[in-house]
Parts: C-alpha cells; structure tokens; sequence
C-alpha cells in the first residue's frame, strides 16, 4: 500500500531533516480533545510523567460531522514530537 506524501504549507528547516536528524522530545498519550473554535486542543501525558497540551488550528471551517470525526480519532491517538539539535541556518 502507498502512502501518500506529507502536505506542509511551507518549508521549515526540520521539515526538510531525515529522521536520523531529528530526536524524539516526547510522546504523548492523549487523555482529552476539547474543541475550540479553529481546531483543537488535546492534553496528555509524556512517558516522563510530564503533562503536555497540544493546540491545533485550522485555516479551514469544519463543519460538525468533521469535527466529531476528527475528534474521536485524535482522542485515540499517540502524538510524538521531535526536534533537531541543529541551529537553524542565517538567511542569507
């Protein structure tokens, strides 16, 4: 099965990064998604014991049946957020 490739709406330099250059920060089990009006937010705890909140926004308006389906899904979800050690570059 194919998957399909990663949509961003703009180029950061850890976009750009292999795995190998980016380390996991944490992984987060998430406990609860709230809705807020552009997206939402979804709290959970770290495997460090850490509590972590997550905002997620929308450019676009979701209607009802999106959001609840976005909802349950995210509700049942594992996030895990990394970041490089590499500064960024000066722009030039």
């Amino acid at each position: 099965m194919d998957t399909p490739p990663t949509r961003t709406r703009r180029r950061t330099p850890v976009a750009n990064m292999t795995r190998a250059a980016v380390q996991p920060l944490a992984t987060i089990e998430i406990d609860s998604v709230t809705p807020s009006p552009r997206g939402f937010t979804l709290t959970g705890q770290g495997a460090d014991r850490v509590g972590y909140r997550l905002d997620m926004h929308f450019d676009l308006p979701l209607d009802p049946r999106t959001r609840a389906v976005l909802g349950e899904l995210l509700s049942q979800s594992d996030i895990t957020v990394y970041r490089s050690d590499t500064p960024p570059a000066a722009p030039r």
